[in-house]
């Protein structure tokens, strides 16, 4: 499998669960996400433009391939409502073989116009 094919995870965190919910359905129906999973919850202690915050804030995990992680960062940007929101990518090391070939089966390997995606 070629370092492009891996799986890997990007970390977001939203101010709520339906910009979350908005977010994560555009990347899997855009094929950019095998999956999103989505944990409301959390709680942010952190410090912006001189202020420490306090904010109830969602997970969300992207599943997706190295290969369109950039794409996926750039589609949630565009729909996020942060200034500067959280997205990471996370490297996958290890996995059940039939769950990792399932995320690159359900993600696009064409770039963006071409049949197929």
């Amino acid at each position: 499998m070629q370092e492009n094919d891996k799986a890997v995870l990007v970390y977001s965190t939203f101010p709520s669960l339906e910009t979350a919910e908005e977010c994560g359905g555009a990347l899997v129906d855009a094929g950019l996400a095998a999956c999103v999973n989505i944990l409301p919850g959390m709680v942010s202690l952190y410090t912006w433009k001189g202020a420490r915050h306090r904010d109830a804030e969602v997970v969300m995990i992207i599943k997706t391939r190295r290969s369109l992680s950039a794409r996926v960062i750039e589609e949630a940007r565009r729909r996020h409502p942060y200034e500067n929101p959280a997205l990471m990518v996370l490297p996958v090391e290890d996995g059940s073989p039939d769950f990792l070939a399932w995320i690159l089966s359900q993600t696009q390997t064409q770039s963006p116009g071409n049949p197929g995606d």
